[in-house]
């Protein structure tokens, strides 16, 4: 059986597609160098686990050939997991893997596949044997160490040094603007010294001819005298 052909349009077509679903979204999407094929997303913990309140940035890499091959996607900042390799950030999840379809998309990837391996961790098949074993023996513990790595790892405040947000880029255009309006308030100080200077000149030079014109009527009077 011969399996379908896929040309290079239809795969830039659907990239395009799915990218564009992603920055129309509320996720924070940031392209690498402008390239659809290369991006971070910003990753909030799944609501109701222990990873509620962490923050991590993804790298995501679509190949060529993308839907119908599985796109690559790790964790950039550490992350505390049976299923994430704590170094390089790799995923172990089946449907980004091995059971990978072209009916799945970017965004189930992001809101459904990766919380759901969040809240149901697989301890038989670990990247991280140490979260593993305590997610297996001491779910206390495995938790409180789950916290530990959000506060080292990926607080709000830690992503903020980590990685910056587009607000200081808001920010510095900001401050650009206020710097070019104290330049456009002083230049306009400047101009309105210079305006009442010009006001004083003339008025000075009239009070000037008045006096000249005074002194003519007075030395045209001696003269009518004599």
């Amino acid at each position: 059986m011969q399996l379908p052909s896929h040309s290079s349009d239809d795969s830039k077509r659907r990239i395009e597609t799915d990218v564009m679903k992603l920055l129309m979204s509320d996720h924070e999407v940031e392209l690498v160098n402008n390239s659809m094929q290369e991006f971070h997303v910003k990753f909030h913990g799944p609501k109701d686990t222990p990873y509620e309140g962490g923050a991590w940035r993804l790298h995501v890499e679509l190949p060529d050939n993308y839907p119908y091959k599985s796109p690559s996607i790790g964790f950039v900042n550490k992350i505390f997991h049976p299923n994430i390799d704590v170094a390089s950030g790799s995923i172990c999840l089946d449907v980004i893997n091995s059971t990978w379809s072209p009916l799945y998309d970017l965004k189930n990837i992001l809101e459904w596949m990766i919380p759901g391996l969040l809240k149901e961790p697989n301890g038989s098949d670990p990247l991280n044997n140490e979260a593993a074993t305590l997610q297996l023996r001491d779910k206390v513990l495995y938790e409180d160490k789950i916290k530990e790595y959000i506060e080292k790892y990926a607080s709000n405040e830690k992503y903020i040094q980590f990685f910056g947000t587009d607000d200081e880029d808001d920010e510095s255009d900001s401050d650009d603007e206020d710097q070019d309006q104290d330049s456009n308030d002083e230049d306009n100080d400047e101009n309105d010294y210079d305006d009442d200077l010009d006001d004083d000149n003339i008025e000075d030079g009239n009070e000037l001819s008045e006096l000249e014109e005074l002194s003519d009527i007075e030395m045209s009077d001696e003269e009518t005298q004599k």
